[in-house]
């Protein structure tokens, strides 16, 4: 007779990538750049369930094993190296129940640390699979160099813990788990049309608010923010939901951000006017390429954006590609080109459009690619409003800060604008 296992008895399988170490060459070029990558699975196990085999498989570039990946019934292991850019290897980690008591997995986390410049996905295995007697399923770890990655990350570490948790199944249903990421702790579904969170279309593991008014409203230093995209390192990027006041971007007339006096008096001047929750805010690098005007490839030019990074601080601004595909309406408004020749239609269905000041501009954080003097920004005023485009970086225009908050906070509320996200630790 099979021996029966009350529900608090658990078997946990654990998948980690530790410490990946980043020892960079000197320029894009050559780019004569080694990631390691060490990666350990683990068991404990009440149930008959073992790790039986890993295999791995070559995604894009010039990835490979350092060393052969091994395995026995309660680790495997595995040692990557990514050589380039876009770089990425898929292990393949077979999970097998050996026993004769079929079990169910109830819950699954996955924690992730935070780099730049590695992105980590998961699949194959979700919460209610179940596992009977005899049978495999597999987990599905693929690691990846980002592709824009141009210059040394200034993380160099990073680690993925994926833990699965079985119990004998009993026949109960488990619901599946909820599509999307949560945000400070709650589950927030992801939409494919109206108004709410999509799955960002450009950039892996990355999740956009889009439309008129989703329910993206958090309270962020007493006042009401808007969340602008839950980023693939966990990060939380908002921006305050109306403009601080007109200010210049550069008196000197240069589109630099690293030199610009919008950047110095956004980190050295109004930083310091955050006086709840400013614990929250990650220094972070921001997308500061250069946008060719009137373009129609918002691809090139999301990866002209992300292609220059700048030195990490704690306030920036948004991109013009982020006011793009804040909007759902994408076979009028999807590029540039598109957002200016439909601009009285596209402000409608944009809910970054109602941030812009209605008598004036707001500024962004995208030099122009032709013209060093000019940055640039969203037309408000009656006759040109909702076009994207430039003007000289010493006028004085509206700002909005965008700020990145840690993945770590907790939340209560529902984000619509009658109950906004409020920050609860």
């Amino acid at each position: 007779m099979n021996k029966r296992l009350n529900s608090k008895q658990r078997n946990y399988i654990i998948i980690g990538l530790c410490m990946i170490l980043v020892i960079m060459g000197v320029g894009y070029a050559a780019f004569a750049t080694q990631l390691k990558i060490n990666g350990t699975a683990n068991i404990d196990s009440n149930f008959s369930v073992k790790i039986t085999n890993i295999q791995s498989t070559v995604q894009s570039g010039s990835a490979t094993n350092a060393v052969e990946p091994s395995y026995t019934d309660t680790t495997a292991t595995f040692k990557t190296n990514l050589v380039s850019p876009g770089d990425s290897m898929k292990y393949d980690i077979t999970v097998s129940n050996e026993g004769s008591i079929d079990a169910v997995l109830e819950s699954i986390e996955v924690n992730t640390g935070e780099n730049d410049a590695i992105t980590f996905e998961t699949s194959g295995i979700e919460n209610g699979d179940k596992l009977g007697a005899s049978q495999t399923d597999i987990l599905t770890v693929i690691v990846s160099y980002i592709s824009s990655v141009t210059s040394q990350p200034e993380n160099t570490n990073s680690t993925i813990t994926v833990t699965l948790n079985y119990k004998q199944d009993d026949g109960t249903v488990v619901p599946p788990t909820p599509t999307g990421p949560t945000i400070g702790g709650q589950e927030v579904e992801v939409v494919t049309e109206g108004d709410g969170l999509y799955e960002d279309e450009y950039e892996n593991g990355r999740y956009i608010y889009k439309g008129v008014n989703p329910n993206n409203y958090i309270t962020f230093n007493n006042e009401t923010w808007r969340i602008i995209s839950v980023e693939n390192d966990g990060t939380i990027k908002i921006m305050r939901n109306e403009s601080i006041g007109n200010q210049i971007w550069d008196a000197g007339n240069s589109n630099a951000w690293e030199t610009s006096d919008i950047k110095t008096y956004l980190n050295d001047t109004y930083l310091p006017t955050i006086t709840t929750n400013q614990d929250k805010i990650v220094s972070h690098t921001w997308s500061i390429g250069k946008v060719t005007g009137g373009n129609s490839d918002l691809a090139g030019q999301i990866a002209a954006e992300n292609g220059t990074q700048s030195q990490s601080v704690s306030i920036g601004m948004i991109t013009a590609s982020e006011y793009l595909r804040a909007n759902t309406n994408t076979e009028e408004c999807g590029n540039l080109s598109l957002n200016n020749t439909n601009r009285t239609t596209c402000k409608t269905t944009n809910w970054m459009y109602n941030i812009v000041p209605s008598d004036g501009y707001l500024w962004i954080i995208s030099p122009d690619a032709s013209w060093s003097i000019f940055v640039f920004n969203v037309y408000g005023r009656a006759s040109t409003a909702g076009l994207v485009s430039n003007n000289n970086a010493y006028y004085s225009y509206g700002v909005s800060p965008a700020v990145y908050l840690t993945s770590d906070i907790t939340l209560t509320g529902d984000g619509s604008q009658g109950n906004p996200y409020v920050i609860t630790n």
